[in-house]
């Protein structure tokens, strides 16, 4: 416990338990749920913790299901015994108390239609995701910088350590980031040869489990990328009705998200397909077979990785602190793009992702073009992996990516 590092979300966790009798926490395998769930004082709070990995508890899951849910109780990998959502449906119904019950699972029970269907208006959703630079850091007890900047009217001064390529390699599933495992690369091949044998089998009746593998494959070596499923299909000699269904399994069990686009300005050239990203770029490099990202080897893959390390790092920290907030990105056919536009209120603000430690003229014109055709845009950023903050007009900065997740 003496070594256990906090999570950004777990403030809100709290917060729930004291509204709603159930609160749900689910996320990519290893991202830290169970430590989690037995390390923060709040949520503990005197409850038992169970989990379905274990045999034993599965068993009395399944015979019976009313025999773990005496008290309050943290019910750990409860996707492997939907029996038991009836039976705290059933609980929940009869004493409808707050903080009863904290459920985890390393599917997204909010997209298994039993489980939402099961829990409607008992339960809160939330997603644990890879962890942050912060929270690796230890920093989580001072605000983001993105919450404070983008609500003021400047920015302080001062200079950041450029992200390191290692770090953007490693990711954030705690075992490779914290150093815990001896091989990063051994753990995370072990830890695609689980998830294909173990989750897949679980979640979803495929036979053909090389043809999801290399869709996985395929699917890490187009991150940050437009999704086009027939392309996609093709690479990975798959009809596009399979390619959908294994992209279906991949989301729900947290490996990938879809990113929407941003559709509310004055474009008509607008690219309505969503952006894939996987939910962490060390899991995304291996399964891509990128080593290095050394400037000048694979530029194209150095930026989607260094994107793909933003966009985990921002879902993040925008699910923790800015909740309301959505993120989509900006498309023009054949013209200009944004990577992130988040919209909170009324309020919007752009962000291009750029791996290099300085910028030209050119990597600003797509934020440039979106604030001409978004009126409502209060503030654009490019977050570029250099050292200082810099001004470059009323409503346009260069901040570093290591200020903008710090």
């Amino acid at each position: 416990m003496t070594n256990y590092l906090s999570r950004e979300i777990a403030p809100r966790l709290e917060r729930a338990l004291k509204v709603l009798p159930v609160v749900v926490l689910s996320g990519l395998r290893q991202a830290g749920k169970s430590t989690l769930l037995q390390n923060e004082a709040a949520i503990v709070g005197g409850r038992a913790y169970r989990s379905l990995d274990d045999f034993g508890t599965l068993a009395m899951a399944q015979a019976n299901p009313e025999s773990l849910l005496t008290g309050a109780s943290i019910l750990d990998e409860v996707q492997r015994c939907p029996e038991l959502l009836v039976a705290i449906k059933k609980s929940v119904d009869e004493e409808r108390r707050p903080g009863r019950y904290v459920l985890s699972g390393s599917a997204n029970l909010a997209l298994l239609g039993h489980v939402s269907e099961t829990l409607a208006g008992r339960a809160a959703y939330f997603t644990l995701h890879p962890m942050t630079r912060r929270e690796i850091q230890g920093q989580t007890k001072k605000p983001p910088f993105i919450t404070t900047f983008l609500k003021s009217s400047d920015a302080s001064s001062g200079k950041a350590a450029p992200i390191a390529e290692q770090e953007v390699l490693t990711g954030g599933l705690p075992p490779v980031c914290l150093g815990s495992a001896d091989s990063a690369s051994e753990w995370l091949r072990g830890y695609v040869q689980t998830y294909v044998e173990r989750d897949v089998r679980q979640f979803s009746r495929i036979t053909d489990l090389v043809s999801f593998r290399t869709l996985a494959q395929m699917a890490a070596l187009r991150t940050g990328q437009v999704l086009a499923i027939s392309s996609l299909a093709n690479d990975a000699k798959l009809n596009a009705v399979t390619a959908r269904r294994y992209l279906s399994l991949l989301e729900t069990s947290f490996l990938i998200r879809r990113l929407p686009p941003f559709l509310k300005n004055r474009s008509s050239r607008l690219v309505k397909s969503p952006k894939l990203y996987f939910t962490d770029s060390g899991l995304a490099a291996h399964l891509a077979g990128i080593c290095t990202l050394a400037p000048g080897r694979d530029d194209l893959c150095r930026g989607a990785l260094f994107e793909t390390y933003t966009a985990q790092n921002l879902t993040a920290l925008l699910e923790a602190h800015l909740p309301d907030a959505q993120m989509s990105y900006w498309q023009e056919q054949g013209r200009q793009e944004v990577d992130f536009v988040i919209e909170e209120g009324r309020r919007i603000y752009a962000i291009e992702v750029k791996a290099a430690t300085r910028w030209t003229e050119k990597d600003l014109s797509g934020l440039r073009t979106f604030i001409d055709r978004t009126p409502e845009c209060d503030k654009a950023i490019l977050a570029y992996n250099g050292e200082e903050i810099v001004k470059l007009g009323e409503k346009l900065w260069a901040v570093p990516i290591g200020t903008l997740i710090s």
